[in-house]
């Protein structure tokens, strides 16, 4: 079947059958990236957002099997940020133009309600015109809630795979796929910008869960989508695995796009990692956000979801600095504006 055909499918439809992902996903990717790239400028223009990442603990109860901060992790020297750190994080990001703070961290009990209630609405009271992302794991609908009223406007909590089986696989037994999509369906009843997302190229992981991947995104109907290629961790079960492959996080990106062109739609520090040119490369397949690190440089090496991350020992001017190089490169322009979803 030819990829022009099922590229212009999608485009006008949105959704395509199960072998026609599949025929996508394989393709070398050149009409779809095209494709995709046309649809996200018709949207959004030339712009790209920006979200200040803030890594505030790498404490974590879970025991994931490919991630660097795993709870069985010894090696690992923990850290958590104050409150002052995090809002000094946030004043130089403010500084730098950025105009959403992301809070992401390992799910750590010492960040009860009580005390990121206190995060967030200082972050508020001193910048009211930006918005904040949570990423901090699975929590309860009550504290979901709690979280929400006290200012959180959006929250990524990422699936990694949507077939059930694939997921028992990489996670420890007290987690389930049953239990992240009602966490993810709660924040939609509450009202959050909500995202989702998977690895591409995990352990274990077949086209068919991809496609499992985009049926589940097409059901929830998220405003964010946050994937990037698997990588792996020293400390892990997964060390001698290979990377996520670069093209197949390129047409997964470009199916989204082509399937929701609304979408907030990252190009990670993962795919930057993965490629010299991971993140132009993911803007020219249809992404229309990037996240520059604002944590303190002396716990950057310390928050390795993987291995060789970069922009580790950069400030977060310098690296802010080479993300908007790279983006004029491919045509594109940061903008000071919060990017909520329908921003545009």
């Amino acid at each position: 079947m030819e990829i022009n055909f099922l590229v212009k499918k999608l485009r006008e439809e949105r959704i395509l059958l199960r072998e026609e992902f599949k025929i996508l996903l394989g393709s070398g990717g050149e009409e779809l990236h095209n494709a995709a790239r046309e649809v996200c400028e018709e949207v959004f223009g030339r712009d790209v957002y920006i979200r200040g990442l803030i890594e505030f603990t790498n404490y974590c109860i879970r025991n994931c099997n490919y991630c660097g901060i795993r709870s069985g992790n010894s090696k690992l020297e923990r850290y958590r940020l104050s409150l002052d750190e995090i809002l000094a994080c946030c004043a130089k990001g403010y500084e730098l133009d950025i105009r959403t703070f992301v809070l992401q961290g390992g799910e750590d009990d010492f960040y009860n309600d009580e005390r990121l209630v206190e995060i967030i609405s200082r972050i508020k009271q001193n910048h009211p015109d930006c918005a904040i992302t949570l990423s901090i794991g699975e929590r309860s609908y009550e504290s979901f809630k709690q979280l929400f009223n006290a200012g959180a406007d959006r929250y990524l909590l990422r699936h990694e795979t949507a077939n059930a089986d694939h997921y028992t696989t990489l996670h420890p037994p007290d987690l389930s796929l049953a239990s992240r999509k009602k966490c993810l369906q709660d924040l939609k009843n509450i009202g959050y910008q909500v995202g989702c997302g998977f690895m591409v190229g995990s352990p274990g992981q077949t086209p068919d869960h991809i496609v499992d991947d985009f049926l589940f995104i097409k059901e929830l109907d998220p405003h964010m989508v946050g994937i990037g290629p698997f990588m792996p961790h020293a400390d892990t079960a997964y060390a001698s695995e290979a990377p996520g492959d670069l093209n197949l996080v390129l047409n997964s990106l470009a199916i989204l796009r082509l399937m929701k062109p609304t979408l907030l739609l990252p190009s990670t520090t993962a795919l930057g990692t993965l490629s010299k040119r991971g993140r132009e490369l993911g803007v020219l397949a249809g992404a229309n956000v990037v996240m520059p690190n604002l944590s303190p440089r002396d716990v950057r090496k310390k928050y390795m979801l993987y291995d060789n991350k970069i922009s580790t020992s950069d400030d977060a001017a310098l690296t802010k600095s080479r993300i908007a190089e790279q983006m004029q490169n491919v045509g594109r322009e940061i903008v000071v504006k919060r990017g909520d979803y329908g921003d545009v």
